[in-house]
């Protein structure tokens, strides 16, 4: 099987306010292919300090349904201890998700550097703030640019 990046991410909820709004976003990303659900599974901590770690099979009907589309690989590469860390990290009365998704859209790509014996020296996310400071002073630049 050849997989495409694989890549995960930890969202915190702070007042345990994670409602599943995500959800349809991320259908809509496994019903184009963009990607490919590997894991995914939630974390709380209560206002005591108790965490309490769970996968998508452990969410009532209702929780879950806010999730239909999504699906899950079922690859089980979210441990019981990755949920018990991330918990700990969490303030109290806050929630998380972790998501481990596949980027099926790179998967030719991917194949392609492998193929010519490619190696990746480095990669990283760029974060929203720094990109939109960034954006936001080449417009300014160009502005000036322009009015010079």
């Amino acid at each position: 099987m050849t997989l495409g990046p694989v890549e995960y991410v930890v969202l915190a909820f702070p007042g345990n306010k994670f409602t599943g709004k995500i959800a349809p976003a991320l259908a809509d990303l496994v019903d184009s292919g963009t990607i490919r659900i590997m894991d995914l599974a939630f974390v709380t901590k209560d206002a005591d300090g108790n965490v309490l770690g769970y996968e998508l099979t452990d969410l009532d009907d209702d929780e879950a349904r806010a999730f239909d589309g999504v699906g899950s690989g079922g690859a089980d590469l979210i441990s019981e201890q990755d949920l018990h860390d991330i918990g700990e990290e969490l303030e109290p009365n806050t929630s998380a998700a972790m998501l481990v998704w596949e980027n099926v859209w790179a998967t030719k790509f991917a194949d392609a550097v492998r193929e010519a014996d490619g190696e990746l020296l480095d990669h990283d996310r760029i974060p929203h703030e720094v990109l939109q400071a960034a954006v936001d002073w080449a417009a300014e630049a160009s502005k000036e640019e322009t009015a010079s």
